[in-house]
């Protein structure tokens, strides 16, 4: 499998990445543990965590996700250098508050390596700006991190381009390292917010782009077609902004590319964004062997000019 380098990290990456805030959540133990194995099977072998994941779930704390993925590791010697893991840091979890300070990072990071049992991540990201602590605090602990090891690389997400291009600035003039991947929300249904500014910038600094909601919680799955279809679904606050005339008409459009190349709408909507400029690789997930057989299946599909262009049309 062709892997895509994440920006000035160095790391290489295969073309999608697998979402880990299922384990723990939409998925038990014995499933993430499946799932785990097949993705280095076939060779997708980059996944994506935080340690909030998945705080949210009714009896959970956060650090579900990260735990499953360490307990699979533990239990199989070796395979820790063939994966490269992904998670972040700043949400609002147990006794912590949401930020970015330099001892909140600190903190995490241990915490996060432990329940990985692993001794570094790979790309350890700021999950959301944090307007209280100087940027120059929060990119000197990530700093710190990388010098002794215990990260390999440093991202933002959900950074504007005013807040990134900050962050960029400081880090230059700093001497700092600075963010090397940026994690945006971007997919068919929702453009505006990478695409233009946010994503030249990436382009011009050589950031890795690893996109979120890469399949609008599901919507561009095509197997929700109405409001009533996500009744008592647990994403279902995510999806319903999503039903109006512009969604039915990507819908539409999926369909018609997904008839014509044999493929699922969710295969056509991942093919879409591996075409995007910028863009490293989307995030999506997976909560069965055949799912995680459809996204491999994504990676493979090729898409027309008037493939692309029809589904470009019906998003705009």
């Amino acid at each position: 499998m062709n892997k895509r380098r994440l920006g000035r990290s160095g790391l290489h990456i295969p073309p999608l990445v697998f979402g880990g805030n299922v384990f723990g959540w939409t998925v038990d133990q014995n499933r993430s543990f499946e799932l785990l194995d097949r993705l280095l099977e076939i060779g997708l072998t980059a996944i994506d965590t935080a340690d909030a994941y998945s705080a949210w779930v009714p009896g959970n704390q956060g650090g579900e996700s990260e735990t499953i993925i360490g307990r699979w590791l533990a239990g199989r010697p070796g395979h820790r250098d063939k994966m490269i893991i992904m998670s972040k840091v700043g949400l609002a979890m147990g006794s912590h508050e949401q930020g970015l300070s330099a001892q909140r990072i600190e903190a995490a990071a241990e915490d996060s390596l432990r329940r990985l049992q692993t001794d570094y991540i790979d790309v350890y990201f700021s999950h959301f700006p944090d307007e209280r602590t100087p940027i120059e605090e929060t990119l000197r602990a990530h700093e710190n991190l990388l010098k002794q090891g215990k990260i390999r690389a440093l991202g933002g997400s959900n950074y504007n381009p005013v807040q990134l291009g900050e962050a960029l600035e400081v880090a230059a003039r700093q001497q700092l390292t600075g963010y090397q991947v940026l994690q945006p929300e971007y997919n068919l249904y929702s453009r505006s917010g990478f695409e233009q500014e946010l994503r030249d910038l990436c382009i011009r600094a050589d950031l890795g782009v690893i996109t979120y909601f890469s399949l609008a919680s599901g919507f561009l799955s095509g197997k929700y077609r109405s409001k009533d279809d996500i009744a008592g679904r647990a994403r279902v606050d995510m999806l319903e902004k999503y039903f109006d005339a512009r969604g039915q008409r990507i819908l539409a459009a999926l369909e018609a590319v997904a008839e014509a190349r044999n493929a699922t709408a969710a295969e056509v909507a991942l093919a879409w964004l591996m075409t995007r400029d910028g863009v490293t690789a989307p995030i999506a997930s997976a909560t069965s062997l055949e799912q995680l057989d459809s996204l491999l299946r994504a990676t493979q599909l090729t898409l027309s000019a008037a493939d692309l262009d029809a589904l470009s049309a019906a998003s705009n």
